[in-house]
C-alpha cells in the first residue's frame, strides 16, 4: 500500500512539473513545395523504365561495366557501410527502452574490534542482482527509436541515390569514351584525305605547275591535324582511367562492345511530375532526414521533463559471524526533474528546432532540383533532334562544296585555299554530328537519373 502510494507520489510529481516544458515549433511553411500539374516540355515518344534500363542501349560491355560498378564503386560501398552504421544506432537505441540487469559481489577480508573490545577477523560475502528502469512517460525514449528509425530510412535511400548516380556516371563516361573513339576515326580519316592532299600538291609543285605556296599550306593543313591526334589519345586514356576507377578498378583500358554508332537509343522515360517525388532516393532521403530532425526534437523538449528511474536490487549477506546466510532486498523509485541548466536544455531544442527545419529547406531544394533535372533533360532531347538533322544538311552541303573545291583546283580554277577551308569545315561538321549524338545519348541517361530510375 506504502509502495503504491509512492509511485502515485511520483507519477503526480512529474506530470504536474511537465506542465513547463516549452512547445515544439512547426516546421516553416515556405519550406512545402507540390509538384506541378505537368511538365514545361514534352517528348513524343515515351516508356516505362525498365529496372534494368541501361541494358536498353544494347552493349553488353557498357552493360558489364555499370554492374561493375554497382558492386565495387567505393561511394556505393561507403553509402552501404553507413546504412549498417545507422541500424546498429537504431539498435543501439531500442536499449533505452528495455530494464537494465546486472550482477555483481562484494567481498572483503578484515581485523576489527568485536563488541566486548576483542580484536577478530571477519569474512563477508555479498552476491547482488540488480535491475532498474526508466519509466517513458514523456516519450523521450520512443523519440530516439523513431530517430534512428528514420537515420535508418534516410541512409537507405542515400545508398540507393549513390547506386544510381555511380549507374548514370558510368553510363555516361562510356558513351563518352566510345564519342572519342569516333573522334579519333574521323581524324584519322582526314589525315589520310590530307596525306593524299600533300601528295597532290608535291607531284605539282615538282614539275613546276605551281608554286611551293599551295604545298606549304596542304602541308600546314596535315600537320594541324597530326597534332590533334595526341590530344584526343591523351582525352581517350583519361577517359578510361575515370571509367576504370568509377568501376572499382586501377586505372587501365577499357573494352569496348560496339561503336557509337551501335549504340541503341530507347525511348525517353515515362513519368509524371507527382510521381517524381515517390521515385527519387535523394528526394526520399531528405524526407526522412527531416523525420529524423522532428524526432529529435522531440528528444530535446523531453529533456525539459522529470525522469523517474526505478530500481531493485536482492542478494545474500554471507559471513563467519553468521549461522545461515540472510537475504536482502530493495525496491525504491525517484524522481529528479530539471530546474536550472543555465539555459542549456533551451538552446539544446532551438538547436534541435533549427536543425528540424535546414532539413525542411534542403527537402525543398532537394525537390525543386529535381524538377529542373528532369526539364533540363527534357528540353535538350526536344531539341537535339532538330539540331542533328541541322547538322546532317550542313554535311552534305559541306561535302559536296568540298567536292567541287578539289575539282576545281586539280583543274586549276581556284587556288588551293578553297579546298582548305571546306576540308575545314567539313571536319568541323562531322565532329559537331558526334558531340551531337553523345549529347543525346548522355542527356538521355541523366533523365533516368533524373526521374529516379525504374520504381521499386
Amino acid at each position: 500500500m506504502v509502495m503504491r502510494r509512492s509511485l502515485a507520489l511520483i507519477a503526480s510529481s512529474a506530470f504536474a512539473l511537465s506542465a513547463c516544458a516549452p512547445t515544439l515549433q512547426d516546421a516553416p511553411p515556405e519550406a512545402a513545395v507540390s509538384a506541378p500539374a505537368q511538365w514545361r516540355t514534352r517528348l513524343d515518344v515515351t516508356a516505362p523504365v525498365e529496372r534494368d534500363w541501361w541494358n536498353a542501349f544494347g552493349d553488353p560491355q557498357l552493360s558489364r561495366l555499370v554492374e561493375q560498378a554497382q558492386r565495387n564503386n567505393a561511394d556505393v560501398q561507403i553509402a552501404a557501410a553507413r546504412v549498417e552504421e545507422a541500424r546498429a544506432t537504431e539498435l543501439g537505441s531500442r536499449g533505452y527502452l528495455l530494464p537494465t540487469l546486472g550482477a555483481g559481489a562484494e567481498g572483503a577480508y578484515r581485523r576489527e574490534v568485536s563488541p566486548f573490545g576483542q580484536p577478530r577477523t571477519v569474512e563477508v560475502a555479498q552476491p547482488t542482482f540488480r535491475a532498474s528502469y526508466e519509466l517513458d512517460l514523456f516519450g523521450k525514449n520512443a523519440a530516439r527509436v523513431d530517430a534512428a528509425e528514420a537515420g535508418v530510412a534516410a541512409s537507405a535511400a542515400a545508398q540507393e541515390a549513390a547506386r544510381l548516380s555511380v549507374t548514370a556516371a558510368t553510363a555516361s563516361g562510356y558513351i563518352t569514351l566510345l564519342a572519342l573513339d569516333r573522334r579519333l576515326a574521323i581524324l584519322e580519316e582526314t589525315l589520310q584525305a590530307r596525306q593524299e592532299a600533300v601528295k597532290f600538291a608535291r607531284d605539282r609543285a615538282e614539275v613546276g605547275y605551281t608554286s611551293q605556296l599551295p604545298l606549304r599550306q596542304a602541308e600546314a593543313e596535315y600537320q594541324a591535324a597530326v597534332q590533334l591526334v595526341p590530344q584526343l589519345k591523351s582525352q581517350i586514356a583519361r577517359q578510361e582511367n575515370a571509367l576504370s576507377v568509377l568501376t572499382g578498378e586501377v586505372p587501365g583500358a577499357i573494352l569496348r562492345g560496339g561503336t557509337l554508332a551501335d549504340l541503341r537509343q530507347p525511348a525517353a522515360p515515362a513519368t509524371l511530375p507527382s510521381e517524381l517525388l515517390r521515385r527519387r532516393p535523394d528526394v526520399a532521403a531528405a524526407e526522412y532526414r527531416i523525420a529524423a530532425a522532428d524526432a529529435k526534437m522531440r528528444v530535446a523538449r523531453a529533456d525539459f521533463m522529470p525522469s523517474i528511474d526505478l530500481g531493485a536490487s536482492a542478494g545474500l549477506a554471507l559471513s563467519d559471524l553468521l549461522a545461515d546466510p540472510i537475504g536482502v532486498w530493495s525496491l525504491g523509485g525517484s524522481i529528479l526533474a530539471p530546474i536550472f541548466q543555465g539555459g542549456k536544455l533551451q538552446a539544446q531544442l532551438d538547436g534541435a528546432t533549427a536543425q528540424r527545419d535546414q532539413a525542411a529547406w534542403a527537402y525543398r531544394s532537394a525537390v525543386l532540383d529535381a524538377f529542373r533535372e528532369v526539364e533540363d533533360r527534357k528540353a535538350v532531347l526536344a531539341n537535339l533532334k532538330a539540331q542533328e538533322a541541322a547538322l546532317v544538311a550542313q554535311r552534305e552541303a559541306v561535302a559536296d562544296a568540298l567536292r567541287h573545291a578539289r575539282n576545281r583546283y586539280r583543274a586549276g580554277y581556284t587556288p588551293y585555299i578553297e579546298q582548305v577551308d571546306a576540308q575545314r569545315a567539313l571536319l568541323g561538321v562531322e565532329l559537331s554530328l558526334v558531340q551531337a549524338k553523345a549529347d543525346e545519348l548522355t542527356a538521355l541517361v541523366g533523365l533516368y537519373q533524373a526521374v529516379g530510375g525504374a520504381p521499386k
